[in-house]
């Protein structure tokens, strides 16, 4: 048996454990498509796919909706890779000939590609690309019953060690709070999506932010080198990655990313004790397609690993149009401050300073003090994270608040499905305004008193009281 393809127990435990892991995910990234599409980029959402693909060529961003786009053909699209995943999951291509599982792997990447690819900023995080970039290269691993090709688990730890030191670099090049430990002071506290936990995080001693701060360093800075090294110097680098990551899911909320990479480490970890089953050996074409992937990447690699030295280092950027070999990296700066915009609306005939003002709640992001933050990665609620962005800037919302604004205003079904409290039950409002707070955790002796999680504090207004006029669009009341 050639060099390049293994029977060891642990490849094959390794294997089976990350392809178990990526369907898993690819099940809740279209499920997430299929749900959320039509109000964010389906043809009556914020921004339409049809107005983006007049915009821009097939070559800038390739994706099967450049030939046709329907939202039924989407539906379908999403649904499919809801169907394959699940499939893929439930191992049922674990026996099948080589070129069918391989084919059977193809089919989500290229579906999920063609939705990123049109997604436009709802699909710009550095998640999107990763998963693509993984699900491209999962294509080559084979069925169950074959032994695992090596190469293409060491150009999984090649993504890992991507992943893992250049979010190390952004951040000691970034941020003077990661040079002096204290980021970590802020950063459950103003991390995008809180979750259930983050409360408690942020309360942690000082110096025990500290010692999180200088263990993300070491696990991002020195741990990646271990995953070149013999094992189980490797296998020991991975679960200490994987053990991060299982930090991070408890603190907070960022969609798939850190179960997609728990998912990566785990193809490296090589300690497993299993019953091996008798693996056939992969046929001479899939040894040339590994090989020739392996080129592939080696050549795609030269932008991505110039990028991971250069002072001017950026994060979660692609270098090819089909996410081929990308960059990643998260919180080069972190925010000392929370604000948080507060969408508001009236059915009052004329608005006075007397007038009502009622609060649409969102499903994930902070709204209500009262309300503990909620978990929901790895599901991923696009509205809701851009919704913290545009509260760092309204140049984040200036392509889609507008338009959420006018959607409100109309009590448009599948918007309100966005959000998880419409208080006009379905009716239309009135007049609409989004006004900016800053928010920030209450102490414990506050959560004590109050059975608050947030104090929160009016600062402005960023869009001002709106109504629709006489064509429908949104208009500033003088």
């Amino acid at each position: 048996m050639g060099w390049e393809w293994a029977a060891d127990p642990g490849y094959w435990a390794a294997r089976l454990g990350f392809q178990r892991g990526l369907a898993a995910i690819y099940l809740v990234a279209f499920l997430a498509a299929a749900l959320q599409f039509n109000p964010l980029i389906g043809e009556r959402g914020l921004l339409p796919v049809p107005r983006f693909t007049r915009r821009v060529p097939f070559r800038r961003a390739p994706s099967l909706f450049h030939w046709r786009y329907s939202d039924r053909l989407f539906a379908t699209v999403a649904w499919a890779g809801v169907v394959i995943s699940a499939a893929l999951l439930l191992g049922l291509f674990d026996h099948t000939p080589v070129w069918v599982t391989m084919l059977a792997w193809l089919v989500p990447w290229l579906l999920y590609q063609s939705i990123v690819n049109i997604g436009q900023i709802w699909y710009s995080f550095g998640w999107e690309s990763l998963l693509l970039e993984v699900g491209f290269l999962a294509i080559f691993l084979g069925p169950a019953d074959t032994a695992p090709p090596v190469l293409v688990l060491w150009l999984l730890r090649w993504v890992l060690f991507r992943l893992e030191f250049g979010a190390g670099l952004i951040k000691m090049r970034g941020d003077a709070c990661w040079r002096d430990l204290t980021c970590l002071y802020y950063h459950h506290e103003t991390q995008p999506m809180p979750g259930p936990l983050s409360w408690y995080f942020h309360h942690l001693p000082k110096p025990l932010h500290k010692v999180e701060a200088a263990a993300s360093h070491f696990t991002q800075l020195v741990v990646p080198f271990a995953l070149f090294a013999p094992q189980p110097a490797a296998s020991a680098a991975a679960l200490l990655m994987i053990l991060t990551q299982l930090w991070l899911v408890a603190s907070g909320n960022f969609s798939w990313l850190n179960f997609l990479t728990i998912t990566i480490a785990v193809s490296v970890v090589d300690i497993i004790p299993v019953q091996v089953p008798e693996l056939a050996r992969p046929p001479v074409w899939q040894h040339a397609l590994v090989l020739g992937l392996t080129v592939l990447v080696a050549v795609l690699s030269y932008r991505p690993a110039r990028n991971l030295v250069s002072r001017r280092q950026v994060m979660n950027t692609s270098f090819d149009r089909l996410h081929l070999v990308n960059t990643y990296g998260a919180f080069g700066s972190v925010t000392k401050v929370r604000h948080e915009i507060v969408i508001e609306a009236t059915d009052d005939p004329a608005p006075d300073e007397d007038t009502v003002w009622r609060e649409y709640e969102f499903k994930g992001k902070p709204g209500d003090p009262r309300r503990r933050p909620p978990q929901f990665a790895p599901y991923h609620l696009r509205l809701d994270w851009l919704m913290w962005f545009a509260a760092l800037s309204t140049r984040y919302a200036e392509s889609w608040l507008p338009g959420l604004a006018e959607k409100l205003l109309t009590a448009d079904p599948d918007t309100l499905r966005l959000l998880r409290r419409d208080p006009f039950d379905g009716g239309r409002p009135t007049y609409l305004r989004a006004r900016l707070y800053r928010y920030r955790f209450t102490t414990p002796r506050e959560r004590r008193e109050t059975g608050a999680w947030w104090v929160r504090e009016p600062r402005g207004l960023v869009l001002p009281t709106t109504k629709l006029g006489p064509h429908g669009a949104v208009v500033a009341v003088d």
